[in-house]
C-alpha cells in the first residue's frame, strides 16, 4: 500500500478539539529494548528470621522465577527489600511469534518490536501465573503479605511528555494525545479517555438546549396564566400533615410554581425526544471513532481468549487450557443472591420513605416556624442527603457482594470475571442511586389517599404528598442534591486522597538521593540495549514509584462506573432536571484532567492492557439509552402535568368549543385541578382538628381544597380523571414508539465502521497473506 494515511474519523475529531494528535507520535508502538529500570518490581517487609514461613516462600518464589531465566536484582533498604524483575529476550521472542502465527490477533509488519508497555503486560501474566510448590500465586503471597507491593515502573521521559501535553489543569479545554496515552498506558486506558472526551464533546448540544428548555420556562414567568392563577389565587388548601399543620393559602407557592415552571414546560417533551436520539447518535458515532483508532492500532481482530492462550503458553509451555465450565446450580444461587440484594435495596428505598414521612412529622411540630411551615420540603432535602449517604455505604457493600458471587460462580478467567463484576456491580449501583427516584418519579403523591381516606404507615403516619407545586419539584430536588453532592465530593475525594497518601509516604520515608550525574546522562539518551543504572539510582527510581498510590485491575472501573452512573443520570430523568446535561459537562471537563493527573503524578503506573473496546460498557450503555427513551416518557406523561394541561386546554377549557377566542386556553386550569373537602363529612370529623382548620389570618373554614380529580360528594374519581388516564397511557405508548423508531433509523443511517476503516483492514490483509506467500515461495 501507499504511504499511511490516517483516518478521516481520527482527522474529524482532531479538528473538533477531542484528540490532540498532530502526527508527532507514532500510531505504532515505538521500539524499547531493555529498559534501564527493569520491567517490574516486587517489594517485601525485611525477615530477620530466616526460619519463618513467610521468608521461605519468598525465596521460593523467587527461585521459580530464576527457573523461567528471569533476572532478579535485589536491592535492600533499611526495612524493605526491592526485587527488580527483568525478563529474558527469548520471552518476548515467542510472543510475537505466537502474535503472528494466530487466527484472531492482528498482525502488521511495523510490529517487529515489543515495545515496553507489552514487556510489562508479559511480565505481569508471568508472575501472576507462576506458582510455588504449594500452589500459591503472586496474588495469595500478597493476600500472606509474603511481598508488599508489586508494581510496573513509571517512564521519567514519557512521564514529563504526558504531563506537559495532558496531564495539567491548563490543559483542559485543549485535546487529548490519545496515542501517546496508549503507547504509555496501554489500549484500554486510551479507549477510556477517548470515550470520554468523545462523551464530553457530544454534552455540548444537549447542555445548551437544556439551558434553551430552561429559560423558556423563565421567560413565560410574568406571562403565564398558570403562574398568575397561583399567585392571585385565594384558595385554602387542606393540612399536609396531621395535628400542627394548618390550611394554608394556594399563594403561598407563586414562588415554587415559577420554579416549576423551568423545567416542568412543553420544551420539556422535545427535549426529551432528542436526549433519547441522542443517546443512539452518540454511542453510534462512538462505535465509528473507536474502530478509526483501533484500526490505526492494528488490534481490530484482536481477540482476548487468544491473547490469554498466547501468554499461557508463554509462561509455560506445557500448559493446559482452562476448559469451559457451566453450573446450573451456581447459576441459580448466583441468581437469587443478585434478586435478594437488589430487594435489600429496594428496602433501603421503603426505609427512607419512612424516614422522610417521620421527618416531615418532627419537623411540622418543632419549634422553628421556618421548618414548621416548609416541613414538606425540608424532610426532601433531608431524604436526599440521607439518600446520598446510602449511596456512599451501599457502594462499598455492592462492591463485596459482587466479588464475592464472582467467586461463587467461578469464572474460567480474569476477562470472564471482570465482565460478571461489571454487569452484577452496574446492576446494584444502579438501584442504589435510582429506587429512590423511582419512587419520587412514579409513586409520590398518588398512593398516599384523600381526605377522611388517608394512607398511614402502621395506621399513624400520613404517606408524604407531592410538593405544593407538583410532583416534579420532588424530583427536580432530588436529582440536584445528589448530583451536586456526587460530582463535587467524589472529585475532591478523588484528587486529594491520592494526593494526601503521596504527601503521607513521602513523609514517612527518608528524601531520596539526587540520580548521579552518569545515570541521568543514561535516562535521558536513548535507550541502548544492556544498559542499566546503578545500585543506588535504581532504589531511587523504585523507592519514587513505591511511595505512589497502589492501583489494582479495577481501578479502571470504578473511572467506567462513575462516568456511566452519570450518563445514566443525563439521560433517565432528563426530563425532571434539563440541566443535567450541563452540570455532567462542567464535571467532565475536570474529570478527564483529573483522572490524567492521577494516573500519571499520583498512582502506580497501571499495567497496561491490550483491547479494541470498553467491553461489556458498550451493552450496559444501550440498554440506559433503552431505558431512558421508557423513564421519560413515564415522567412526561405520568408525573408532570402536560397530559392534564392538553387534556385541559382542548376539552375542558375556555378554548375547548372556540367559544372564547380573545381568553388564553389555559385560564381556571388550577381551579381545575382542585377538589373540595368540607368539614360536614362524617369521614373527616375526626381527620382534621378545629385548630387546623384556623387560616393564617385567624379566619375559620369549613372546607379545603385538594389537588385530585375527586367527587365532592363521595370523593370518587371523576370522568376527567379517567379521560386524563387514558390520554397519559396513550401517550408514553406513543411517545416510546416514535422515539424508539427514531433510535433505530439513527443506529441504521450511521454504520459502526467508516468505509476506509473496512478498506484499510482488507488491504492489511491481503499484503498479510501476501507475505506469507513469498516467504513460503522463498
Amino acid at each position: 500500500m501507499p504511504g499511511h494515511k490516517r483516518q478521516p474519523s481520527i482527522e474529524l475529531l482532531e479538528f473538533m478539539g477531542v484528540v490532540k494528535e498532530n502526527g508527532s507520535e507514532q500510531t505504532s508502538l515505538p521500539p524499547v529494548h531493555t529498559p534501564l529500570s527493569y520491567d517490574y518490581v516486587l517489594v517485601a517487609k525485611t525477615i530477620d528470621n530466616q526460619e519463618r514461613e513467610a521468608f521461605k516462600k519468598q525465596t521460593e518464589y523467587i527461585e521459580e522465577l530464576k527457573r523461567k531465566n528471569i533476572k532478579v536484582t535485589k536491592i535492600i533498604d533499611d526495612d524493605l527489600v526491592f526485587y527488580g524483575i527483568q525478563a529474558p529476550k527469548e520471552i518476548f521472542e515467542k510472543y510475537r511469534y505466537l502474535l503472528k502465527v494466530s487466527d484472531a490477533c492482528n498482525w502488521s509488519s511495523d510490529q517487529n518490536v515489543v515495545p515496553l508497555s507489552t514487556r510489562i503486560r508479559i511480565v505481569h501474566f508471568i508472575l501472576n501465573h507462576t506458582p510455588i510448590r504449594s500452589g500459591e500465586t503472586l496474588r495469595d503471597l500478597m493476600k500472606m503479605k509474603v511481598f508488599e507491593a508489586r508494581f510496573c515502573l513509571h517512564e521519567k521521559k514519557k512521564q514529563r511528555e504526558l504531563k506537559e501535553s495532558w496531564a495539567r489543569w491548563t490543559a483542559c479545554l485543549q485535546g487529548q494525545p490519545i496515542t501517546a496515552v496508549r503507547n504509555y498506558f496501554g489500549e484500554k486506558v486510551a479507549l477510556y479517555y477517548l470515550w470520554l472526551g468523545w462523551y464530553t464533546y457530544l454534552l455540548i448540544p444537549p447542555a445548551l438546549i437544556g439551558v434553551i428548555v430552561f429559560l423558556y420556562g423563565l421567560a413565560f414567568f410574568n406571562t403565564s396564566p398558570l403562574i398568575k392563577e397561583v399567585c392571585e389565587a385565594d384558595t385554602v388548601m387542606c393540612p399536609l400533615c396531621d395535628n400542627r399543620c394548618k390550611v394554608w393559602q394556594l399563594s403561598d407557592t407563586c414562588t415554587y410554581a415559577k420554579v416549576s415552571l423551568l423545567f416542568d414546560n412543553n420544551g420539556t417533551v422535545l427535549f426529551a425526544m432528542f436526549m433519547a436520539v441522542w443517546a443512539t447518535l452518540f454511542l453510534e458515532f462512538w462505535k465509528r471513532h473507536r474502530a478509526s483508532f483501533v484500526c490505526e492500532w492494528k488490534v481490530s481482530d484482536w481477540c482476548e481468549e487468544e491473547e490469554e492462550l498466547i501468554l499461557e503458553i508463554v509462561n509455560n509451555a506445557n500448559c493446559q487450557p482452562k476448559k469451559y465450565k457451566h453450573s446450573y446450580l451456581r447459576s441459580t444461587l448466583v441468581l437469587i443472591c443478585v434478586t435478594a440484594m437488589i430487594l435489600v435495596i429496594i428496602g433501603l428505598t421503603h426505609a427512607l420513605v419512612v424516614f422522610r414521612v417521620i421527618a416531615a412529622v418532627l419537623l411540622a411540630e418543632g419549634s422553628w416556624e421556618f421548618l414548621s411551615n416548609h416541613s414538606n420540603s425540608g424532610a426532601m432535602m433531608l431524604g436526599a442527603v440521607l439518600h446520598y449517604l446510602i449511596i456512599t455505604v451501599m457502594t462499598r457493600i455492592n462492591r463485596i457482594v459482587a466479588m464475592k458471587l464472582c467467586e461463587i460462580e467461578k469464572t474460567r478467567s480474569f476477562a470472564a470475571t471482570e465482565k460478571s463484576f461489571t454487569v452484577k456491580m452496574f446492576t446494584f449501583q444502579f438501584f442504589t442511586y435510582f429506587s429512590s427516584l423511582f419512587y419520587v418519579a412514579f409513586f409520590l403523591g398518588r398512593i398516599n389517599g384523600h381526605p377522611g381516606g388517608y394512607v398511614r404507615i402502621a395506621g399513624k403516619w400520613r404517606l408524604e404528598e407531592c410538593h405544593p407545586s407538583g410532583c416534579l419539584t420532588d424530583l427536580f430536588i432530588q436529582m440536584a442534591i445528589i448530583m451536586v453532592l456526587k460530582q463535587t465530593i467524589s472529585n475532591v475525594f478523588e484528587f486529594t486522597g491520592p494526593w494526601l497518601g503521596r504527601w503521607l509516604k513521602r513523609r514517612r520515608t527518608q528524601k531520596l538521593q539526587r540520580k548521579c550525574a552518569h545515570c541521568y546522562l543514561k535516562d535521558e539518551s536513548e535507550t541502548k540495549h544492556g544498559a542499566e543504572l546503578c545500585d543506588n539510582c535504581k532504589l531511587r527510581d523504585w523507592l519514587s514509584n513505591y511511595r505512589l498510590n497502589d492501583v489494582d485491575s479495577f481501578s479502571l472501573f470504578n473511572e467506567f462506573l462513575e462516568m456511566v452512573i452519570q450518563f445514566s443520570f443525563t439521560t433517565i430523568f432528563v426530563a425532571a432536571f434539563p440541566l443535567a446535561p450541563l452540570l455532567a459537562l462542567i464535571n467532565n471537563i475536570i474529570e478527564i484532567r483529573l483522572d490524567a493527573i492521577k494516573m500519571v503524578t499520583l498512582e502506580r503506573r497501571l499495567v497496561p492492557k491490550k483491547t479494541n473496546d470498553i467491553g461489556v460498557w458498550i451493552d450496559v450503555l444501550e440498554a440506559i439509552g433503552v431505558l431512558a427513551v421508557i423513564a421519560n416518557g413515564l415522567v412526561i406523561g405520568v408525573s408532570s402535568d402536560f397530559i392534564p394541561r392538553l387534556v385541559y386546554r382542548y376539552r375542558y377549557g375556555p378554548c375547548a368549543n372556540n367559544t372564547a377566542p380573545d381568553i388564553d386556553c389555559m385560564v381556571g386550569y388550577i381551579n381545575n385541578t382542585l377538589s373540595t373537602a368540607r368539614m360536614g363529612d362524617q369521614n373527616l370529623f375526626n381527620e382534621f382538628s378545629a385548630n387546623q382548620m384556623v387560616t393564617a389570618s385567624g379566619v375559620n373554614v369549613s372546607y379545603c381544597s385538594y389537588k385530585d380529580y375527586r367527587s365532592n360528594e363521595d370523593y370518587s374519581f371523576t370522568p376527567q380523571f379517567w379521560l386524563i388516564l387514558a390520554v397519559r397511557f396513550a401517550f408514553v405508548i406513543l411517545f416510546e414508539h416514535v422515539v424508539v423508531i427514531c433510535k433505530f433509523i439513527a443506529a441504521w443511517f450511521v454504520p459502526s465502521a467508516p468505509m476506509q476503516v473496512k478498506n484499510d483492514r482488507l488491504f492489511d490483509k491481503l499484503n498479510r497473506l501476501k507475505e506469507e506467500l513469498s516467504s513460503f515461495e522463498a
